[in-house]
């Protein structure tokens, strides 16, 4: 099913003019971290921050995570640690919004902030690893491995936990963080979220042009007209603000969408190069390898 033009033009022009949101409050008086389930269609598709950190397990899902200046696609059983106010947003793939029905879903997160468990609870001896991870939230953490095999299980153990059990499976939680390196920091040590309202909603309507239209031919001088902007101050912004050219941003796009459809459709790899906005297949073989140190063969393999 294809999306009408003008509705994806008014759905661009709705995002543009909103405000990137802070959300406050997202956990409950009555307790000092907070387990929450998502069960949608799609994710919260907006540019967003909050105060607490956030960790999450993607139980079913896929599509192409914005954490501060780091774009990468997201898949099942990937688990992220986001820090403190720091810009995130996971976009899923064109095929999810064409259903609403379809619950295509689903998520485990818990938030919580250093602070809830005392001032100085992470500055003491015994707690000092964990104060060196948390730390490191603040360019978002990508588990992999081991180390992700069981913070997924503390995570879906976690939730069926209630009153001083709940507490101290989530300092094991922390703990286990603790244990080992298998991790990937995603943002730049060098990224500093924008406060300037007109950056943010440059930056949200980009994402969301290149996220809908990802699939066809996009000009420079259709995003700087997006950003209102000349040609050259736009890659000059866009460079400063995500630290990578939009051409390396539109790849990596396209790229996460092309291995979430040799996960999850039937198209052979010439149609899935298509599909992503490949019109010449050595180009498209070039990029996938060049991002995912795969061949789109060898990716389909591994992930099969």
């Amino acid at each position: 099913m294809q999306n009408d033009p003008q509705d994806l033009l008014l759905l661009q022009k709705h995002h543009m003019s909103m405000k990137p949101l802070l959300f406050r409050n997202l956990i409950p008086e009555n307790e000092s971290f907070h387990v929450q389930e998502d069960i949608l269609a799609h994710f919260y598709d907006f540019l967003h921050y909050h105060p607490e950190l956030q960790l999450t397990l993607i139980i079913k899902s896929a599509g192409t995570a914005f954490i501060g200046d780091n774009i990468g696609n997201f898949e099942e059983g990937d688990v992220f640690l986001l820090g403190s106010n720091l810009p995130h947003v996971f976009r899923n793939n064109h095929s999810f919004y064409e259903n609403p029905q379809a619950l295509d879903v689903h998520t485990l997160s818990l938030y919580f902030r250093p602070g809830s468990l005392g001032a100085d609870f992470f500055k003491l001896p015994e707690t000092h690893g964990i104060h060196e991870v948390l730390q490191k939230t603040a360019r978002g953490i990508k588990f992999k491995g081991a180390l992700k095999e069981q913070l997924a299980k503390d995570i879906r153990e976690i939730q069926h936990k209630v009153g001083f059990d709940k507490l101290m499976h989530f300092l094991s939680l922390l703990n286990n963080m603790t244990k080992s390196s298998e991790y990937d920091l995603l943002s730049s040590i060098s990224f500093q979220r924008s406060k300037e309202e007109g950056e943010n909603k440059r930056i949200q309507g980009v994402f969301d042009f290149v996220m809908t239209n990802y699939s066809r031919e996009i000009t420079l001088e259709e995003v700087s007209e997006i950003s209102s902007m000349s040609v050259t101050s736009f890659c000059r912004f866009f460079k400063q603000r995500t630290n990578k050219t939009f051409t390396q941003f539109l790849n990596e796009v396209r790229i996460g969408h092309a291995c979430n459809e040799l996960i999850y459709s039937d198209f052979n790899i010439n149609e899935i190069a298509y599909r992503c906005g490949y019109n010449n297949i050595s180009n498209f073989n070039r990029q996938f390898k060049e991002i995912t140190k795969l061949t789109p063969s060898e990716y389909s393999k591994k992930a099969g």
